[in-house]
């Protein structure tokens, strides 16, 4: 089973929060893919991953490039897990796959859109109801990580 966190945004948006997470991620050695829930925002995201700091990026791809195995971070729409990665990222409501296979997977959802806050407390009761070691995070007032569950 992997072990599922759910990160309730409610300080900073998906691209603050989520170049940390993806570079603490490569750190550990782990391949990571990145699920959407629109090409708009896949796109997004990738533009966003390559100038998100003037000293730093992260090496990725999106799922419409060539050679989507070799990548460390794949930016994808789909639930395929092309690059091998030990850990998903979902957002923007995303529909998760099967998570067998991932050591970890990330729902990332923004606190001041209900639609994805409901969407969140759906998956959180089928991640739950699947066997997957579930907790939640939230962002404190400083944009840190506090378990809250």
């Amino acid at each position: 089973m992997a072990e599922v966190l759910f990160y309730h945004l409610t300080e900073s948006t998906l691209e603050d929060a989520l170049p940390g997470l993806l570079e603490r991620s490569v750190d550990r050695g782990w391949r990571a893919v990145v699920q959407t829930g629109t090409e708009e925002r896949r796109d997004a995201l990738d533009q966003h991953l390559w100038t998100f700091r003037d000293d730093s990026f992260l090496a990725h791809a999106t799922d419409r490039e060539a050679y989507p195995a070799e990548q460390p971070i794949l930016l994808t729409t789909g639930r395929e897990n092309p690059n091998e990665a030990q850990i998903r990222f979902l957002v923007d409501g995303a529909p998760p796959p099967e998570l067998a296979g991932y050591e970890r997977a990330v729902f990332l959802f923004d606190g001041h859109d209900a639609a994805q806050v409901e969407a969140a407390r759906t998956h959180w009761k089928t991640m739950k109801d699947a066997g997957h070691t579930v907790t939640y995070w939230q962002q404190t007032p400083d944009r840190r990580w506090e378990r809250k569950a």
